[in-house]
């Protein structure tokens, strides 16, 4: 399962790239609010630190503006994903963005019928947000399981890109459920690296060695 980190703050993406654990990024335009810059002024960041998929979303919400702006978008950068919302205008600019070669991402996808369709219509990525299912008393990565088995039914060549992941847990069961990718807040990238059990061993392995050196 490929990891994205989901954030626009430049230091995190520097941070988790350099880990050697990221393979690309997902923004939004909630995430370029928090850090006060243009959508095009952190993608042309971005692309210059990871050599992976970039999710651009467009804020338009008729297909025809969304267009415009995705076409912008795209240009910056080969690896620029254009990130779109699934609304029967977002699928319209799927369809057109698919027939001329530009990847996409379909956010905002809560049910198997609106990956079904994405996928129909050739979405690179499929966004299913599993943590707003959970918030709202739903099994988040059930829905990974059920659009795993449709996309397996027919062989379509859409990815899930897991969402929303508010825990390890979450990319666990991401992970065991087949999700292609899940793109990951930075907090939760660093916490897949500890365990308390991992913790003591470092301090007992420090402590016995430190032992034999001072004799």
């Amino acid at each position: 399962m490929q990891l994205f980190i989901d954030t626009a703050d430049i230091e995190e993406i520097r941070c988790a790239n350099d880990w050697g654990i990221i393979d690309g990024v997902t923004t939004n335009p909630s995430l370029m609010a928090k850090v006060g810059r243009t959508t095009a002024a952190v993608i042309r960041e971005i692309v210059s630190i990871v050599d992976g998929p970039i999710s651009a979303e467009v804020l338009a919400t008729e297909a025809k503006s969304m267009i415009e702006e995705g076409r912008i978008l795209s240009q910056i950068h080969k690896n620029v994903v254009i990130k779109l919302p699934m609304t029967i205008e977002g699928v319209k600019a799927l369809n057109w963005f698919s027939k001329n070669g530009i990847k996409t991402n379909l956010t905002l996808v809560f049910s198997p019928n609106q990956a079904l369709l994405a996928a129909k219509c050739g979405a690179t990525y499929i966004s299913p947000f599993v943590g707003r299912l959970d918030d709202h008393g739903h099994d988040g990565m059930e829905l990974i399981r059920e659009i795993r088995t449709i996309f397996d039914n027919y062989a379509f060549t859409t990815k899930i890109l897991s969402a929303s992941i508010r825990s390890t847990l979450h990319v666990r069961e991401a992970a065991l459920a087949a999700s292609d990718v899940a793109t990951v807040p930075f907090k939760v990238l660093k916490d897949l690296y500890s365990h308390p059990l991992t913790d003591r061993g470092v301090e007992a392995f420090t402590s016995d060695y430190k032992k034999v050196t001072t004799k």
